[in-house]
């Protein structure tokens, strides 16, 4: 949910909330305020809305919401992206958004996204950004004291750019389960897979993937 539509209500005057939580719905909130270009990149980005984040999330709990959501963007290609300065700034980001939220009552969803995007780059070239970009992630989550089992991951797939050929349901599944174990610690309770692919069928890659899982 948006900043707005949390506190919206419908044509009776019933809060949106009360309506959502009398159907067994806890209601989020979007907390970042979107992405700024970090200077001395190469059109990379970090996630902005720490300013003020506390506050919100206070409001955002009063209101309702359980749960909240921060998305961090980064670019892959085969040689150079992401760089050092992209993952550790969206990582810093990420962490300091979660400390925040649990502080205030919220389930942080934690978001790194390994974007898929336009080259030729490998599945074993996103397996291993995306490794990596985990790694730095929870390393700052630990740092900043952030509760692993009081978050939710929500991690991209593991795909090659979209000029090589999709690949088949079993190989993504099997890459994907693959980064997460390596990356991902055991407190952590759950995850939510984004299947943004439309070229990738949602349904045989999630069957796959609950195969392979360990």
């Amino acid at each position: 949910m948006f900043d707005e539509t949390l506190f919206q209500d419908s044509r009776a005057g019933v809060p949106f909330v009360d309506i959502l939580k009398k159907q067994g719905i806890l209601p989020g909130i979007k907390v970042d305020t979107g992405l700024q270009p970090i200077d001395g990149t190469d059109g990379e980005t970090a996630t902005q809305g720490l300013d003020g984040l506390a506050e919100r999330c206070q409001k955002y709990y009063q209101q309702g919401a359980r749960f909240a959501k921060w998305r961090a963007v980064l670019r892959v290609d085969n040689e150079v992206l992401p760089s050092s300065t992209a993952i550790l700034e969206n990582a810093h980001g990420l962490a300091r958004y979660a400390q925040i939220c649990q502080a205030n009552g919220l389930v942080p969803i934690v978001e790194p996204e390994v974007t898929l995007g336009e080259g030729d780059y490998s599945i074993e070239r996103t397996a291993y950004i995306s490794e990596k970009v985990n790694s730095h992630v929870f390393r700052l989550l630990n740092e900043y004291n952030v509760i692993l089992e009081g978050i939710l991951l929500k991690p991209n797939m593991i795909l090659p750019g979209l000029d090589v050929p999709t690949p088949a349901p079993e190989e993504v599944a099997r890459y994907t389960v693959r980064t997460m174990l390596r990356s991902v610690p055991g407190a952590v309770p759950g995850m939510v897979l984004q299947f943004k692919n439309p070229s990738v069928s949602v349904q045989p890659n999630a069957l796959r993937i609950s195969e392979f899982h360990v």
